[in-house]
């Protein structure tokens, strides 16, 4: 149940590609409210904002895009006294994205311009959605747009140690926890991982199993990854996170509450980044959540360009 009082949560893309050198970014032309914006939309029940980012773009514009960084998130008042907020991430669009793009004008988006970044500023109609398209101008002259992830999972709910009589790594997900894996599956989908790692545990491999299903992915399932092989060196851990971030495939990593922290731990030292708050979130996730970190594509020396947790 809403009420009047219950703020609006929507998500939205700055779609770009490259021209001659410099991006361009699209707008939409909306029919209803008669105005120029980023495309958006209204998040869906039991969605995830990035999953409910790529639907939106899908079927606001036809586009079919994969998430690369956030762009943070805009807070207006609505007409009628609500608060809306709207998170951003921004997609690149290739050729092929264009190709099999079918958009026809509806009831709701009469047309679709790209535009120069200066020209966008100029053409939208709302400060926010400057201000968005001013976060990825600096994203992309500071040459990270371009990006993979590792994202780091933590198991959904599973049966507790202590009403379970068999060995640790064979106890299921509760109804919960397999509700949240459910939901998880599309917010971690929207990133196009292209590897799928989890401990042996039954309750990680019950979790990523129906990302694996939405992706058509096969889990790699590791020992260095489980509860029961943990140590306080985090050794293990180490290399895995190196192998992935050499191979600069967004990865995911579905495992326990002991190890995320080892994790996370690797991947800031691998990009020597300092330790923060956001950075401790992180790696301190709930049953169910997921972290995003997303690396700079392609360059001489790896670098951190942001970070992001999600819950079910």
């Amino acid at each position: 149940m809403t009420s009047a009082n219950t703020p609006v949560l929507a998500a939205g893309i700055v779609c770009w590609r490259v021209v001659d050198g410099k991006p361009r970014v699209l707008l939409v032309h909306r029919t209803v409210h008669k105005d120029v914006s980023l495309p958006k939309g209204k998040v869906d029940p039991g969605e995830t904002l990035p999953e409910t980012a790529v639907r939106e773009i899908c079927e606001e514009t036809g586009l079919r895009v994969d998430l690369g960084v956030p762009l943070g998130k805009v807070h207006y008042t609505l007409a009628n006294g609500r608060d809306k907020y709207v998170h951003y991430w921004s997609a690149e669009v290739n050729d092929h994205d264009l190709e099999r793009a079918k958009f026809t004008p509806n009831d709701e988006i009469s047309s679709l311009e790209w535009l120069s970044l200066s020209k966008a500023r100029k053409k939208v109609s709302y400060d926010h959605d400057r201000d968005v398209l001013d976060r990825f101008a600096a994203l992309y002259d500071a040459g990270n747009a371009r990006t993979f992830a590792i994202i780091a999972v933590r198991h959904g709910k599973a049966v507790p140690g202590e009403t379970w009589d068999g060995p640790d790594a064979t106890r299921p997900l509760m109804h919960r926890g397999s509700e949240q894996a459910a939901i998880i599956a599309g917010g971690i989908a929207a990133y196009a991982p292209e590897r799928i790692l989890s401990s042996t545990a039954a309750r990680c491999l019950a979790t990523i199993a129906p990302l694996a299903e939405r992706t058509e992915l096969d889990i790699k399932a590791t020992d260095d990854l489980s509860q029961d092989a943990y140590v306080g060196n985090g050794k293990a851990v180490m290399a895995i996170v190196a192998k992935r971030i050499k191979k600069q495939q967004t990865t995911v990593m579905c495992s326990h509450g002991p190890v995320l922290p080892q994790i996370i731990s690797a991947l800031a030292e691998a990009s020597a980044t300092k330790p923060d708050a956001q950075l401790r979130a992180a790696a301190m996730l709930s049953t169910g959540d997921f972290s995003v970190l997303h690396f700079a594509r392609d360059t001489k020396k790896i670098r951190l360009v942001a970070v992001e947790t999600h819950q079910p």
